[in-house]
């Protein structure tokens, strides 16, 4: 198994990069904020994992071990492969994905592309027991609702769910306060 790649990004497109390690190109699904987190001409150090299939064998990579970690978690669920996965870790953050599971938040989890309400079911009662567990251990209860109501605004408003993601990465005002928050993703996206 392909574990961990370090090279330099030749190409990037919407959803995959293409990496040199020593000589030989490495293409590579990856999430949207994997993605948005690599640079042209840069190097970079991906934790991999290589999905083997009837039909193809796809390289996923992961900016790191914790979104690794909960892709593999997310596939080993009956029904949800590694285009669902992704859409999920591209659509919230790590952290922000856990604790949507862990409180049992079905509608925030069913926004990402192609996850309906079923399988964002499936995926809360495959993990929610142990995410609980380690959010309660972190000390992590800050409820999602602000950062859903903005993605929503924004959603309305014609952005994309990628970019509604993005634009709210990076926050560090008070998590209650939407409209701070709406501030702030509008000036991401202004620029």
């Amino acid at each position: 198994m392909i574990a961990q790649l370090k090279g330099t990004v030749v190409a990037l497109t919407e959803s995959s990069v293409v990496i040199d390690v020593g000589g030989v190109g490495f293409a590579i699904t990856a999430s949207t904020p994997t993605l948005a987190s690599l640079h042209g001409g840069k190097e970079v150090l991906l934790q991999t994992m290589l999905v083997v299939r009837d039909d193809a064998l796809t390289l996923y990579g992961f900016i790191s071990p914790a979104e690794r970690r909960l892709f593999e978690q997310l596939i080993a669920i009956s029904g949800v492969g590694p285009k669902a996965a992704l859409s999920l870790l591209s659509s919230l953050q790590v952290d922000d994905l856990r604790l949507a599971i862990a409180q049992g938040d079905v509608n925030l989890i069913a926004t990402a592309p192609g996850i309906g309400k079923k399988t964002a079911q499936r995926v809360i009662v495959e993990l929610k027991g142990a995410f609980e567990q380690a959010i309660a251990e972190a000390g992590r209860a800050v409820p999602l609702q602000s950062n859903r109501e903005v993605t929503e605004a924004l959603l309305t408003m014609g952005f994309t769910t990628q970019e509604a993601t993005l634009a709210v990465k990076g926050y560090d005002g008070d998590p209650a306060d939407s409209n701070g928050l709406l501030r702030y993703a509008l000036k991401r996206l202004g620029k």
